[in-house]
């Protein structure tokens, strides 16, 4: 037997000696295999720990190098190797029923072990590198994972027929602050497994960082991943007894049938900008690639590119649309509305406002906007004219300033406005933060003696609520209830229009119609109690000296 150990060893010398067998794990194997059979190893484990600390956790390698499955016995020499951060520790199980091993076997082991620590360090090393380059630190496969898993399909043209999704989980900080972070784990890897389950994709589900992912999957799983997407019910808790709704953003590009892989970046540039897209514009939740949507993707960019040079260059005009008292016909205010000039051309508001609306160069709009009415105005006044309120509108994204009211003051105060003539228009809220902050920026206008409307009402879902607890002075009713031509006393517009009208009036609320394009709609306002009207009826937005003359009572319509 000695004899048959000693032959043994000399052919794992010679693996081991060997650079090209002894960096093949199976040849390795077959080396170590045959000293364990011959002697009467049962079993022999490797731990790897990355770290000597990390000792007796989870946070480990463990696999069998050697194990005969006829016996198992105890564990006879436990050998312990560092390289002074990695800790391997080697366990030979002795097989049972057989005699102890003899000194000379246990050196011949140890010997092995020694020699099989530097392979192993390398293995494990190489091992380790793998799991920290395409695993996060939560287990999922990272973006550099999926990169090398698609250049792989890239290479092998095997990507037509494939779609490719990234995708946003909505409000999931709020998920977090729901049911608790540990909870919010689980909810997230349900959700991810219920992905893969439905794709049955050899790729998994990677994670770009925090709950951004991206996958692969077949064409004909779209429908059901779009499904999942959108509304999916995720269990959680003690033994997963509670669940939760959970839903998505997400950009999806499929690959045509014609489509060239060059690499990575094509496909990212894709599908990454679309996701941006659904996740920002709040329009859809789940969106798909098209060339169109890019393009819309590049004037946003060229957009915010050139607005801090325009903001400087005054290229921003204040427009006035007049509102007029539909009884008497004539001028009772006005709302400012802004155009660009660049280049000789005006671009349309809808061309550049939602855009800037994606962040807080809106509220640089704003009071770039206020400033420049608050300078007509007193210009105005200073020529002797009689002037209605103007109206100037906030973005919503004002609400995170506690300071707001105070900021507005200080521009209108600078020039010396009457705060009466100042009415600051606002849009309804979406969250219950929100609408606390709006009803303080409400009643702190109010205190300095200036007007707040509620903008476009009608057209959202709170409306009710926004008027019962926020004290405006003025209603502005949206286009899409006020009646039109072809609508009659019973239909639903009118009827909607005729009790929010006289809610408003009961309420002592100031009520204004938007949108106003006909005689008919104006006799239908002067009908139900609206006094006023705003819309291309009477006039579109004005520049500046063409409202000038409205205001010295010229061009009115009858």
């Amino acid at each position: 037997m000695i004899e048959d150990i000693v032959v043994a060893f000399r052919y794992f010398i010679n693996v081991m000696n060997n650079a090209e067998d002894a960096l093949d794990p199976n040849v390795v194997r077959e080396a170590v295999s045959n000293i364990c059979r011959l002697s009467d190893v049962a079993k022999l484990v490797v731990t790897y720990y990355e770290h000597v600390q990390l000792e007796g956790s989870d946070n480990r390698i463990r696999y069998d190098l050697y194990e005969d499955t006829d016996s198992d016995g105890e564990v006879i020499v436990d050998r312990r190797m560092t390289d002074g951060n990695g800790l391997v520790i080697y366990e030979f199980f002795h097989a049972a029923g057989t005699a102890r091993w003899s000194e000379r076997i246990r050196d011949r082991l140890n010997l092995m072990i020694s020699i099989l620590f530097m392979f192993n360090s390398r293995q494990m090393l190489k091992q380790v590198a793998n799991r920290f380059a395409y695993i996060d630190e939560a287990g999922y496969h990272n973006l550099r994972y999926f990169n090398a898993q698609v250049n792989r399909l890239g290479t092998e043209n095997d990507l037509h027929g494939k779609v490719v999704a990234h995708f946003n989980l909505r409000h999931f900080q709020a998920v977090n602050n729901q049911i608790g972070r540990k909870n919010g784990d689980i909810v997230m890897r349900g959700f991810v497994d219920g992905i893969e389950e439905l794709t049955g994709s050899d790729i998994p589900v990677c994670r770009i960082g925090g709950d951004n992912f991206i996958t692969i999957f077949t064409a004909d799983k779209t429908d059901a991943v779009v499904d999942f997407l959108g509304n999916a019910v995720v269990s959680f808790g003690d033994d997963y007894g509670e669940s939760i709704m959970l839903s998505a953003t997400a950009g999806i590009f499929v690959i045509p049938d014609d489509y060239i892989y060059t690499n990575m970046n094509d496909l990212l540039d894709k599908v990454m900008p679309t996701s941006f897209i659904a996740k920002s514009a709040g329009r859809e939740d789940i969106m798909f690639y098209s060339p169109e949507l890019i393009n819309a993707k590049k004037q946003t960019a060229w957009v915010q590119h050139l607005f801090p040079e325009a903001l400087k260059n005054d290229e921003f005009l204040v427009y006035y649309q007049p509102k007029v008292d539909v009884n008497k016909r004539r001028l009772a205010g006005a709302e400012a509305l802004c155009r660009w000039k660049h280049d000789g051309r005006l671009i349309p508001p809808n061309d550049f406002i939602p855009i800037l609306e994606q962040n807080t160069d809106i509220c640089k709009l704003d009071f770039y906007m206020i400033d420049h009415v608050c300078r007509d105005i007193r210009q105005w006044l200073d020529e002797g004219r009689q002037l209605p309120r103007i109206s100037v509108n906030l973005s919503r994204k004002h609400m995170l300033d506690i300071d707001l009211v105070e900021h507005l003051m200080e521009i209108i105060n600078r020039h010396n406005v009457p705060h009466e003539l100042i009415e600051v228009e606002l849009t309804e809220t979406t969250t219950d933060v929100e609408f606390k902050d709006l009803k303080r920026v409400v009643r702190d206008l109010q205190k300095e003696n200036i007007s707040a409307s509620v903008d476009d009402f009608g057209s959202g879902y709170s409306s009710l609520n926004l008027i019962k607890e926020v004290p405006w002075n003025v209603i502005k009713i949206d286009k899409s209830i006020v009646p039109i031509d072809e609508d009659d006393e019973s239909s639903a517009r009118t009827v909607m229009f005729k009790y929010v009208v006289a809610m408003a009036r009961e309420m002592g609320l100031e009520c204004i119609a938007e949108g106003v394009e006909t005689e008919t709609q104006v006799e239908v306002l002067r009908r139900y109690g609206c006094a006023l009207a705003q819309g291309y009826f009477f006039d579109k937005a004005l520049p500046k000296d063409e409202f000038e003359k409205r205001l010295d009572g010229i061009g009115i319509r009858e």
